[in-house]
């Protein structure tokens, strides 16, 4: 039998490995509710954002600011060094707590992303990711999550012996 481990570093920063985030064509350009959906496996920034930036990284999005509702997150250092660069964020009492924000390109691109909660099963929040990174979606965090809710989970069929 063989056994495959995966071992993340001390700080356990893992550059971008298993982070569940879509991201739609054209994310920043102001023509859709949500320019994608991230599903964190913790409330915890400082284990999920590094991750969540150097993926975005490797997909071409250098984010330069990320800020998010404060009560739903622990909170995080204002500036965060991912990769050798650093990254502001900004927590607000304001903001939705289904939505976080990205800045990059000085500023002049921003892109909402949906959350999708940790404790969510991963059907769900696949389906989510997928429906987050449509046009024409409400506004609503909740909305979204339950359109993904709404198609019922995929049943195991009894197995009965013949008898």
């Amino acid at each position: 039998m063989t056994t495959i481990t995966r071992t993340a570093p001390e700080n356990g920063f893992r550059g971008g490995i298993d982070v569940r985030v879509s991201l739609r064509d054209g994310a920043g350009d102001g023509t859709s509710a949500f320019d994608g959906g991230w599903f964190p496996r913790s409330r915890d920034l400082a284990v999920e954002l590094p991750e969540l930036i150097a993926e975005l990284d490797r997909r071409g999005v250098r984010v330069e600011r990320f800020t998010y509702a404060l009560e739903a997150w622990a909170p995080v250092a204002r500036k965060i060094v991912v990769q050798g660069r650093v990254v502001r964020t900004g927590g607000f009492r304001s903001m939705d707590r289904g939505v976080v924000c990205l800045t990059w390109d000085g500023g002049t691109r921003r892109a909402d992303l949906l959350v999708v909660p940790p404790e969510t099963d991963v059907l769900t929040g696949a389906r989510a990711l997928r429906l987050s990174t449509r046009r024409g979606l409400p506004r609503s965090p909740q909305m979204v999550l339950a359109a993904a809710r709404s198609t019922p989970l995929p049943q195991v069929p009894e197995y009965r012996r013949a008898v």
